[in-house]
This record gives C-alpha cells, structure tokens and sequence, in this order.
C-alpha cells in the first residue's frame, strides 16, 4: 500500500509560492531527485532550503518523504510534525505522517493522523484503505469493515481495497469472502501480481496446490523480481512432488539474491530429501552464517554432517542446539548416540536418561516430527519443526535501475555495518556518491597558508588511490626536498613536505621520522601532529608483524549489532592495550593536538576510533560527541557516535544518530536502520 500513498500524497501536496527564486530552484531539483528515487540525494536539496529557509513547511513535508522511501519512519513522522507546525492545513503531512506512525505500530497515532486527513478529504480511497488496515492491526474489525464498506461504495472499481479487505477477512478465518474478494480484484484488475500471489498463497492453505500453481505463475509472469513468488511455488511444487520444479524455484531465487535466507533453508531440506548431503550442508553453512542464532539450521547441519561422517561437527552443531533448547529431549537421543560411536559411553547414558525424563514430561506426540507436509511461517522458531519449509511472507526486494549505491531504495542494500574510517591528511580526495558536508579548520589553513606545499592539504576519509604519473611525481618530489634540505637543514616545512610524499608513496617508517623531525624544528605544528598520528595508525594497520597476523575479518552485520571490532569488515587493529607504546604515541599526539588547539573535530574523531577498537565504547562516544559540538553537521561522527551506541545497547539514540547522518549523506545508514527497527 506504500506506493499508492506516496502516489497520492506527491498529487495532493501544494507547492511554495512564496520562496525566492534560489529556494524554489533547489526545490525543484530536489523534487526531481525525488521522482528519479534518488532519495538521499532529494535529502540534500531539502537541507539546503530548510538552512535558508527554516520557517517553511514544503521542505520539510518532501524530506519527511524522502525518509520515508528509505524506511526512515521515525525521521519521516519528525519531519511531517515540523512540517505541520509551520503549516497545520497541510494535509499531505497528516497522511504521510500516519503511514509513518503505522510502519512503526502506532496505530492509535496513525488512526488520529488518518483521521484528520478525512477531515478535509472525507473521500479519499488511501486514507480510507489505511484507516482500514490500521483497525484491522487492532483487532477492530467492525469499524474497519465500516471504512471498507465506505471506500468501496465510493470506489467500486478500487482494488486496493478488495485487496485489503480480503486481508481482514482472513484475518477473521472467513476464507471463503477473503476469497471472493481477490477474485472481485482480479476480475477488475488481471495485470497486478500481488493479486495472484495473495490468492495462490490462499489456495495454498487450502490444499488445492493446482489451483495455487497456477495463480503463483502468473504473478511470476507479471513481475519476475518478485522473490517471494518463487519461494512460494517451490513449497507447492513439493507438494505436488515436483522436487526438481522446486529445487529450480530455489535456485532462481538465489540467483537473484544469495544471501535469502527462506531459500538457502529450503534447498538445504530438498537437498537433504534426495540425499544430496555436501551440497545440503553447504547451503545450511550459508544460512548460518546470514543468520548465527539459527538453531534449526544448526540441528539440520547436525543430522547431515552424522549422514557423512562428520561425528565431531555434528556434535558441535548438536551442543549449540541443546544450549538454546534445553528440553529438546530428540536432541539428547541424537547426541547420546553420537557420543557413544565416540566411545564416550558415560556421556551417551547420562543424555539417553536426561533425553528419557525430558520425553516422559512433554506434550509432544511423537520425537520423529510431523509425518504429513506441512510447512512454518519464517516467525516460526519451534525447533520441533526442524525439517519443515518456510514459506515466505517478506516484502519485495526492491532492485535500483542504477549501480550506484547512492539511489533508490538504498535501506534494502547488503552492506555491511562498519564505522566510517578515520581522516588523514593527503592531497588527494575522492568525491562522494552523495555530497556530504563541508567542515572547515582553520588549523589546516593556516597550515597550507605557511608551509608553500606544492599541493593543498585536505583532511578527508575519503582518500583517492594514485594513478602511476602521480606516483612518479612524489617519487620526483622526494629527490628534489632530499636536495633542499642539504642546502637548508633547519626548515622544518621541507621535511614536513617530504614526509608528506613519503606518506603518498606509503613508505611510513620514512614519513614518521621526517614528520618527527619537523616537529622537533617546530614543536608547535598542529598538523606535523595530526599527520604523524594518522601514519603511526596506518603503520599498524599495514605492517603485519606489529599486528600479528595477515588474516582480517569480515563479517557483515545482520539482525543484531556485536561488538564493533567483531563487525566492522576493514583491516581491525592489533588486539593490544592502549597502554602499549603504540597507542600511547599516537594517543600523546592527539592529545597534543587538542592542547594547540581544542576545536580541532578530526582529533577528536579519530582517537574515538581507537577507543571503539580497544571496545570503550563510552570514551569513543563522548569524543564523537565532543565534535558534533563543534561541528554539528560532522555526518561521520553521527555514524559512527550511532554503531557504538547500538554496541552498547543505546538503540534508540543509535538509531537516531543514524537518522542524523542518513540526513547528512551517509547512504548506508539507512540500510542499518532497516535492520534495527
């Protein structure tokens, strides 16, 4: 229903006749950015008018929908209430503002906002549909069928709301008028797909799998991106005994998306039907490590790995599943034996017992599972249901028309949760997808205004590669300081220079000593500081025998958030106190900074990114916090202030901090905020 709401709010919403040209220019590009999907950037224009202009309401209104496209629900419903208190008869914030309510389960709240929007569009079929849908998510079937009865009436020929209706129907267990109702859309409207997926999933719990088959291919004709369709008529192909046709639904499934985890699970099962037990075993690896806390798949991979062979890993798997189901007593039965073929013998009777006492007390009929088809909801965790497939019910997967990760529906992106790195000092910067905002130092200007370097400083964590004539240049470069500073070996700005080049080029044991030894000419050079820190950091990071080890993690982040160091997916730091010499240097030099000069934010910043390592996740968040004070557009420090609040815990502040930077530019921001909710 979200895309008709958009629809109709983007139609109804009034346009500014009162901002000034320069405003209302950056209003319309932003408004096409909107309609081109190019949510974060839409984001961007809208700022840029809400700074010059913060008393009007159609910015923030078309920001709110901005967020809202990202599954920003809580930024979108802040926005449309800013939006309403600068112009309270804008009722397109009212609708927009309920259906942000409702994506977050306030129900009460959307129901008043929708309410209010009826006010002034007594008739309007989205509201109707949403006032609805909302009564239904508080078992108040009655009024919703009174707005039901009234949209139709109006609108006879509106699908949605035969669609929404059957939704209530079944709800109520009243299959036969859900399906008179998909049937009255259908005969309206033959070309939508969610119409045939709605009514073959119907026919599906009816049993009549033909019936289904038939419904769920022609969504597949109508939209073949769809993944949940696939999922769904691989479950009716199994109960038509079509294993092969099913296990070709899974496979298309993975194609288009690897990691889905409904599909993973469900050719794991087909696979282990038909005895296929590698590759079986390989697809419940995947799901597991997509999903860590999934005991099924554990308890799967236990069963398979006993089929061949693998004793070990099969009670590996087997101490995992018992740790979370203690009363699963066919567990204990399952790791008896397995224990007794390892001839420990005192273990296999103490399970055997434990599994018989266990067995005695429970209501379950049978230790051997279900004995007809049948399948469970992906909610479903009972472990008894082991080896039933899941069906899906999950919302379309939206695939962007461009390859860039900075467009379109940007929330349904796999990326994975790491911090924003660090800043250095370099001369070369890359461009953001998304621009991002500006800071100013006026340390660094003062640096590039007395030092005469060949190339600009600029503090960025962005760094660009260099291309080979770049490298050659600062190769050049280097020779040439070597030669001045023979001829001037006071002047601290040459060896500052040359360390610079040394950095480039990436020789850092070079670029220390020069650095340091234009510190000592020049104690009070708050950037020969800031740049050694950065190298002494990048010096661990890069040199494997300071780390010890060349081997790095990365693990993406998925419905929970772990401790930082365990998720991040760059190069981590060697696992060391910061009392180690190391951390104690660079953390002096930071400190140092701080003494010259107490407003410098990529101090600040970066020695948060050393606490978030050594997992002071409070000593981090207070340096972030520090400087978004001084800088309170600084979009990294809100991302990364928002992963460390989330790893201990703070998800509500997390979440918002993330908000913040989403605003700012952070694309990936709203990716995790997806997950999080």
């Amino acid at each position: 229903m979200k895309k008709y709401l958009i629809a109709l709010i983007l139609a109804i919403s009034s346009f500014s006749s009162i901002a000034q040209v320069d405003t209302d220019r950056v209003m319309i590009i932003g408004k096409n950015a909107l309609y081109f999907e190019d949510y974060v950037l839409a984001i961007q224009y809208f700022n840029q008018v809400i700074t010059a202009k913060p008393y009007l309401a159609e910015p923030y209104y078309f920001r709110a929908v901005s967020k809202f496209m990202l599954d920003d629900f809580k930024g979108a419903e802040t926005d449309a209430t800013y939006c309403l208190e600068r112009n309270p008869y804008y009722t397109a914030a009212y609708q927009l503002r309920g259906a942000a309510r409702q994506n977050q389960e306030d129900y009460e709240g959307a129901a008043v906002d929708y309410q209010r929007s009826l006010e002034f569009f007594p008739e309007d079929r989205i509201t109707l549909v949403n006032m609805g849908i909302v009564n239904i998510e508080m078992k108040q079937y009655d009024i919703a069928e009174k707005f039901f009865e009234a949209l139709l009436r109006r609108f006879p020929d509106y699908t949605p709301g035969y669609q929404a209706r059957s939704q209530m129907h079944l709800e109520m267990n009243d299959t036969t008028r859900a399906l008179a109702d998909l049937n009255k859309a259908i005969e309206i409207d033959p070309y939508t797909s969610q119409t045939f997926s709605a009514r073959g999933l119907l026919y599906f719990h009816k049993e009549e799998y033909n019936m289904a088959l038939a419904d769920l291919d022609e969504a597949i004709r109508l939209d073949p991106y769809f993944e949940g369709n696939y999922i769904n008529r691989g479950l009716v192909k199994y109960y038509l005994n079509d294993l092969r046709g099913a296990m070709a639904d899974y496979d298309r499934v993975i194609e288009l998306d690897e990691n889905n985890l409904i599909a993973r699970f469900n050719r794991g099962l087909l696979r282990a039907q038909v005895a296929d037990n590698n590759r079986a075993i390989r697809d419940f690896d995947k799901v597991i490590e997509l999903q860590p806390d999934n005991t099924i798949a554990y308890l799967n991979r236990a069963i398979l790995n006993n089929e061949i062979g693998n004793i070990d890993g099969s009670l590996n798997d087997l101490n995992i599943v018992l740790e979370t189901h203690p009363e699963f007593f066919t567990g204990y039965y399952m790791r008896s034996q397995l224990k007794r073929e390892l001839n420990d013998l005192r273990g296999a009777e103490s399970d055997y017992n434990l599994a018989r006492r266990l067995e005695a007390n429970a209501h379950t009929a049978s230790a051997d599972g279900p004995e007809k088809k049948e399948t469970r909801d992906q909610t479903d965790l009972d472990i008894e249901k082991f080896n039933l497939l899941v069906t899906s019910r999950e919302e379309k997967s939206q695939s962007t028309q461009y390859q860039r990760q900075s467009r379109g529906r940007v929330q349904n992106l796999n990326v994975p949760v790491e911090l924003e790195p660090k800043f250095v000092i370099t001369y070369y910067e890359r461009s953001h997808d998304v621009r991002r905002p500006v800071y100013y130092s006026e340390s660094i200007e003062k640096s590039n205004n007395s030092l005469n370097l060949d190339w600009i400083l600029k503090a960025t964590n962005n760094e660009a590669p260099l291309n080979e004539v770049q490298i050659q240049t600062h190769f050049r470069s280097i020779q040439d300081y070597s030669a001045r500073i023979e001829k001037d070996p006071e002047n601290y700005s040459l060896y500052f220079a040359r360390g610079m080049d040394f950095m480039q080029i990436q020789d850092y044991e070079n670029a220390i000593k020069d650095i340091g030894k234009a510190l000592e000419l020049n104690p009070g050079l708050l950037i020969g500081y800031f740049t050694r820190a950065v190298l002494r950091t990048e010096q661990l990071e890069y040199d494997y025998q300071l780390s010890g080890s060349s081997a790095f993690t990365d693990v993406a982040g998925n419905n929970q958030i772990k401790a930082l160091n365990d998720i991040t997916g760059k190069p981590k730091l060697p696992e060391i106190s910061v009392r180690s010499v190391h951390y104690d240097e660079i953390l002096r030099d930071y400190e140092e900074i701080l003494r010259i000069d107490p407003n410098f934010i990529y101090a600040y910043y970066n020695r948060a990114e050393i606490f978030t390592i050594e997992k002071d996740y409070r000593a981090a968040i207070a340096d972030y916090t520090k400087a978004i004070e001084i800088e309170p557009q600084f979009a990294e420090a809100y991302f990364n202030r928002g992963i460390s609040r989330l790893a201990i815990g703070e998800t509500s502040n997390g979440l918002d901090d993330l908000r913040k930077a989403g605003e700012l530019g952070i694309v990936q921001s709203y990716s995790i905020i997806k997950r999080m909710q």
